[in-house]
Formats: structure tokens, C-alpha cells, sequence
């Protein structure tokens, strides 16, 4: 944000702005999932487990000492399980719909964590504690608690927004040359690094060039495009240009078209920038943790035309360009561009200026993007135009889908900007996760 934006809103109104919004924007978790085991009148103690993205419930309280078992059921749409390794137990993957009994055993008192681990599900927030006897105080984190210290937890919480975090990702990358022939040439690396997702919050990530997201590369129509990668991982990794036309040598996914990448060797991606398109470019070797923990970049060619209809309504040049990676997975987990609020990076615009926002879904499920003010127009369609554009205030973006949307800021304010699944942006403890603003100024 610039000083002018925060001489216009400044801070302490800012703060004020963003907690205000959080009991009218978002629907709260329902506590009522809080709920204590029952006792089978044979001294065993049965509780009702349920599954799904992203949660472990109801929260379990009051468990006596004794013989427990767990009623779990896959209540999501992936599948899921249910682990609690300081019992060694551990249901069986269960499909959408299927439940499975968990014998526990005799348990003594304590707090056992529970996770789900599949992967990449833990770290986008399928965890929970059971608490036996005097191990807990009666109320595990997401409990029930009064109203007064919910809205004080969540103000606490929200008003950190917009945090500070080492390094950010998605920077327009120069390139490292560009050659005789014209040859636009990057030079990228592949490594582990330590990303701080959200104040405090350190987890090992995959990066390309030490970011999450990987640096944005732009090209032009007819631009020559090399790309030599470094491979630090210790496993073998690949380059796939996901919605980029390119020749079939150079797509990325071995073992079809390629050899992997082996831990320490090069390998050179090269073809022309035939059309327009708004793509990402992303690991294609153990897809499932390699590009959730930040194995993906940006990659567009060109511009999506402004359509005429959007043109007589005084969308008439675009002043601001944001591309938007969505993630729920993998040790970033829920996040936009990398980060989890309250670290998330807030967007200002002045009245009548327009932001094209690229989205990008790189996570495991649909996220319905909402944007409070103003209403957005859907240009292009994983860089595609359309040939007439769509309104949305929620756009639903599937795994592995771009949408290129334009905004018109007509309404001055602090507007929430978030996920439209609640579990992905709001709990008791405040806002989490894929939560942003747009603040709006004259």
C-alpha cells in the first residue's frame, strides 16, 4: 500500500474498517458441533467423528478415561481418513459417504491429536485434539465460548491484518538475457526454502527462485522463450505449462514427454508464444505435495481484450492487474498468493478505476471467490475471451481452472474479498486463511 492510500484510509481507521466487517460478512461456525462422547451403558464411550474439507468434527469435549470409540464418517467430497498417532490407530481411506468404527482402545487421560493424512489435508486445517479426562480443560481450540470473548478473540486476530511476513512471491521476472535471435532466456531454480505464510507460521516449501508463487513471466505474441531449470530438490522434479500452447516436446510430464529432472541436473524448456493466454506453470512429478507446498507461477502471453459492452460502460483502460494463485493445500495450505491472512497483501483502488484480476486455482477444490464491492465482469475464460462478458459477485474457480475478471470500484469502504466456503475464511478464533480486502478511496 502506498503512503498515499494510507494518508487516504489510514491505519487506525483501517484497522477499525476490517474488524467491523467480521460479524456481518462472514456466517459463523456453528457451535453447536460441539459435543461430549456417550457412554454405550457398557462403559464404553461412542463419538460421532465426521470428515470433511477442511475440518475434523464436532469438536469433542468431557471425554471420560476408559474405553472410547470413534464413529467416523466421510461427510466431505474427497476422501479422507482419520488418524491419532499417539495411539497408533488409524481408519482406512474412506470414500465420500462411507463411515468406519474406531476401537481406541482403553485411554488413559491426555490430548491426542487427530489429523487427517491424506496429503496435504492436515496442513489446510484437518486437525483436532481429543481431550480425555483431566488431560484438557474441557474445551478443545474451536470450542464453544461466550459471545464476548468470540468477538474479542476475532477482533484481536483481525486487526493484525495486513501483516507483515518475510518475502512475498508472484514479482514480474525480467529476463536473465535475451539473445541475438531474441530469445527471451529465465534462468529458474527449484529448492526448498523456508516460507513464513503467515506471522510466525515457518513451513518447508517447494519454490521456484526462493518464492511461493514462483516469479510471474509475461510474454508477447511471437516472443522466443527459454527457461534453463536448476533442480535443488533432493527428488526429482518437471516444468508443465499449464494452458500454454507449446510443442508436445516441451509439456512437461514425464514419462511421456520428458525424462524427470534428477536431483542436482538442468534441464531446458524452449518454444515460441503462438496465441494469448493466461496460464501458470507448475510441477508435473508428484503433482499432489510437489505443487501444493508452491511449486506454481504465473505465466501469461499477451492481454484479454476489454469486451465493448464493458467499453460503453466506462471500462475503458485497466489501471491496476493483480494474478490471484488460490491454494488449500500441501505446508502453504490455505492461502492467496502464498500467504494466509491476517498476511495476505490488501488491493487499493481510487473511485472509477478498473483491476483485472487473473485468478488461479492451484488447490484441490473449487473456491467460490466472492468480492464484496463492486460486481465483477468475467472477460476470458482460462485465457480465452468471451465473447460477451459475465457478471459474478462469487466466481467459482475449480482446481487447475484461470479466470480473468475486471473490477470497476464505484463505492468507497473497506470491501472483504475471500473464499465463499467459510471453513477456508472465518472461525470463532477470527478471520483465517483465504481471506483479503479491496479498499476502496476517492
Amino acid at each position: 500500500m502506498s503512503r498515499a492510500d494510507r494518508s487516504v484510509l489510514g491505519w487506525g481507521a483501517f484497522a477499525v474498517a476490517i474488524a467491523a466487517l467480521v460479524l456481518a460478512i462472514f456466517g459463523l461456525r456453528d457451535s453447536s458441533s460441539a459435543a461430549g462422547g456417550e457412554s454405550d451403558g457398557g462403559g464404553v464411550t461412542v463419538v460421532d467423528v465426521s470428515l470433511k474439507e477442511w475440518q475434523i468434527g464436532p469438536i469433542m469435549t468431557e471425554i471420560p478415561a476408559g474405553e472410547v470409540v470413534l464413529n467416523v464418517t466421510n461427510e466431505g467430497t474427497m476422501v479422507h481418513n482419520l488418524s491419532i498417532p499417539g495411539l497408533g490407530v488409524k481408519t482406512a481411506d474412506l470414500q465420500p459417504g462411507e463411515s468406519e468404527k474406531l476401537e481406541l482402545g482403553n485411554v488413559a487421560d491426555g490430548q491426542y491429536d487427530m489429523l487427517c493424512e491424506i496429503a496435504g489435508h492436515a496442513a489446510s486445517g484437518m486437525t483436532a485434539a481429543l481431550m480425555v479426562g483431566s488431560g484438557g480443560d474441557g474445551m478443545t481450540a474451536g470450542g464453544p465460548m461466550d459471545w464476548q470473548t468470540m468477538e474479542q478473540t476475532m477482533l484481536d486476530r483481525n486487526l493484525l491484518f495486513p501483516a507483515k511476513t518475510e518475502k512475498t512471491g508472484g514479482a514480474l521476472m525480467e529476463p536473465t538475457r535475451i539473445d541475438a535471435d531474441g530469445t527471451k532466456v529465465y534462468d529458474m531454480t527449484v529448492e526448498e526454502v523456508q516460507w513464513e505464510v503467515e506471522p510466525g507460521k515457518f513451513v518447508t516449501a517447494k519454490a521456484y527462485n526462493g518464492v511461493v508463487p514462483g516469479p510471474q513471466i509475461h510474454l508477447e505474441v511471437g516472443d522466443k522463450f527459454r527457461m534453463n531449470v536448476k533442480n535443488l530438490l533432493n527428488t526429482g522434479t518437471s516444468v508443465h505449462f499449464h494452458g500454454i500452447r507449446v510443442p508436445n516436446s516441451m509439456d512437461g510430464v514425464e514419462p511421456y514427454t520428458q525424462h524427470v529432472i534428477q536431483p542436482g541436473a538442468d534441464y531446458v524448456y524452449e518454444f515460441t508464444a503462438l496465441e494469448p493466454a493466461v496460464g501458470i506453470y507448475h510441477s508435473h512429478t508428484n503433482g499432489q505435495e510437489q505443487i501444493p507446498d508452491g511449486l506454481f507461477g504465473s505465466f501469461t502471453i499477451g492481454d484479454m481484450p476489454i469486451p465493448d459492452y464493458l467499453k460503453d460502460k466506462g471500462y475503458t483502460k485497466v489501471d491496476k492487474t493483480v494474478n490471484m494463485v488460490l491454494n488449500d493445500a500441501g505446508t502453504i495450505g490455505l492461502s492467496l498468493n502464498g500467504k494466509s491472512f491476517p498476511a495476505t497483501e490488501p488491493y487499493t483502488l481510487r473511485i472509477g478505476e478498473v483491476m483485472k484480476v487473473n485468478y488461479y486455482n492451484e488447490g484441490l477444490t473449487a473456491h467460490p471467490m466472492h468480492l464484496h464491492q463492486p460486481m465483477g465482469w468475467i472477460i476470458a475464460k482460462d485465457g480465452v475471451p468471451l465473447d460477451f462478458p459475465m457478471p459474478g459477485d462469487t466466481i467459482n474457480i475449480a482446481p487447475g481452472e484461470r479466470y480473468t475478471v475486471l473490477y470497476k470500484a464505484t463505492d468507497l469502504g473497506v470491501w472483504a474479498w475471500h473464499c465463499h466456503i467459510l471453513t477456508h475464511a472465518e472461525s470463532q478464533q477470527g478471520m483465517f486463511g483465504m481471506v483479503t480486502a479491496l479498499i476502496v478511496t476517492q
